[in-house]
């Protein structure tokens, strides 16, 4: 059964970290590109950090350049996002998100170009 599931999030203070993980089962996600994307409430989904299956190339967004941070542990079919410094307006729920193509949509974490979705998990950043 293809499926992704992430976990990981929670509630974290502001200046806080937290690790979400996906993992895979059903496909291996080596031959896979990664993304993270996100959603809060009343915005729309963004293209956070993803990850080529080629290469190992990753997007960030500016919003958390320097902060974040994508991997992947092939062994154990999971890919991360580690998150520093976590602000309130990183408060959304975040989903990860595979595709098998390789081109610069998904490179570039456009939405549209990624077809296997996960569930979410929310992260709140509040005092």
């Amino acid at each position: 059964q293809f499926q992704i599931v992430e976990s990981g999030g929670g509630l974290v203070q502001p200046g806080g970290s937290l690790r979400l993980s996906c993992a895979a089962s059903g496909f291996t996600l080596d031959y896979y590109h990664i993304g993270w994307f996100r959603q809060a409430p009343g915005k729309e989904r963004e293209g956070v950090s993803c990850i080529s299956s080629s290469d190992g190339n990753t997007y960030y967004a500016d919003s958390v350049k320097g902060r974040f941070t994508i991997s992947r542990d092939n062994a154990k079919n999971t890919v991360y996002l580690q998150m520093n410094s976590l602000k309130p307006e990183d408060t959304a729920v975040y989903y990860c998100a595979a595709d098998p193509r390789i081109t610069a949509v998904q490179a570039m974490c456009v939405i549209s170009g990624y077809r296997y979705w996960g569930q979410g998990t929310q992260v709140t950043v509040s005092s």
